[in-house]
């Protein structure tokens, strides 16, 4: 359906959109009515705009936020464009139930930012950056005790196993591909042929794995049964990047840990802390089942002052920052603009959410 002078654009952003955004709106679509605001989504507990005056929410049709407004403030509402990947917060709204509204979200925006954090983290524990770091604020050059029989392991010849093959798990691999790595990867449905392995969303230009080529295998199935065929394939590192439902909650528990305790991969999880039992990877990395943890995200979150995954061996975390780019809000835009032209024209939209 065209845009029209009855629609208005509300945009909810937690930082300032890109310089000459909004003049590109007002020109490309002068009939459309836009009202942008700066709102925090730092408390979960708070819903986005509830400070915000009444005659704000008035009339809007298009929406760009982060999380879920009440319900009532959307009840005009015929088109939303998420500011995240992933939209569990969402599940239980009644916008979001409501097959009326098109939701799309900003798959693709993360991936540059999040591999670099994955790979990072893993190259940190590899190399013991941190060791060095603290050697290097007591003024102490300690090459080890052990001379040229070291513990440091490169990247080379390595496999990595990354459940979820979505964009931030293609970026992954195709930083893990530079790197020698061989990539296996773990999908919720078969991709048998090169068509179904292609990547049908926002891509970054030059990142990725938008034709799903990196991968020397393919599995597929989100049960346990699925999952411990994935995890026995003598993996040295385990990437979690999947989105959280019914299916992956804790998926990866004790008897996960248990089967990767044969080859003690190391884990870096940028999906969602639940996904991992918490509890049965403290045990895991108490008994050395695991080399390490790389975490951005953890359960609960935030991890409290005293929960025993802080002191945990080998864990690096970090509050669920790996997503923050200079480039993120630019990156966003990008797919909102996007998006409203093709919805403005009657094209399919870009990242539909399938409900």
């Amino acid at each position: 359906m065209a845009i029209t002078e009855k629609d208005k654009l509300l945009i909810l952003f937690p930082s300032p959109l890109p310089p000459s955004f909004l003049d590109t709106l007002a020109k490309r679509f002068p009939q459309l009515r836009v009202h942008f605001e700066i709102v925090s989504i730092g408390d979960p507990r708070i819903a986005p705009g509830e400070t915000l005056p009444d005659e704000v929410w008035d009339g809007v049709t298009l929406a760009s936020l982060f999380r879920p407004p009440r319900a009532e403030r959307l009840k005009n509402v015929r088109f939303v464009q998420l500011g995240s990947a992933g939209w569990d917060s969402w599940l239980e709204h009644e916008t979001f139930l409501n097959k009326d509204v098109a939701f799309c979200c900003t798959s693709g925006v993360h991936p540059p930012q999040i591999a670099e954090w994955a790979i990072g983290a893993w190259l940190t524990h590899s190399h013991y950056f941190t060791t060095f770091i603290k050697q290097a604020e007591r003024e102490e050059w300690i090459k080890g005790s052990r001379g040229l029989d070291s513990t440091v392991t490169d990247s080379v010849g390595l496999r990595m196993g990354i459940m979820g093959y979505g964009s931030i798990g293609r970026q992954v691999a195709r930083l893990a591909n530079a790197l020698g790595m061989e990539i296996y990867v773990q999908t919720a449905n078969a991709r048998p042929t090169p068509e179904s392995k292609k990547l049908h969303e926002y891509t970054v230009p030059g990142t990725g794995d938008p034709d799903g080529l990196f991968p020397a295998k393919w599995f597929s199935g989100s049960g346990p049964e699925a999952v411990n065929e994935f995890l026995n394939q003598d993996l040295d590192l385990v990437v979690l990047s999947l989105p959280m439902n019914s299916q992956t909650r804790r998926c990866i528990g004790a008897e996960q840990f248990k089967i990767l305790g044969k080859k003690k991969p190391f884990l870096i999880n940028v999906a969602r802390g639940p996904i991992v039992d918490t509890p049965a990877l403290i045990e895991a990395l108490e008994q050395g089942l695991l080399r390490g943890a790389a975490l951005d995200v953890t359960d609960p979150e935030p991890l409290p002052q005293g929960h025993p995954l802080w002191k945990a061996p080998n864990v690096f975390i970090t509050p669920h920052i790996s997503w923050q780019s200079t480039k993120l809000t630019q990156r966003i835009a990008d797919v909102m603009l996007q998006n409203l032209e093709r919805l403005d024209k009657g094209e399919p939209l870009l990242n539909t959410i399938k409900r």
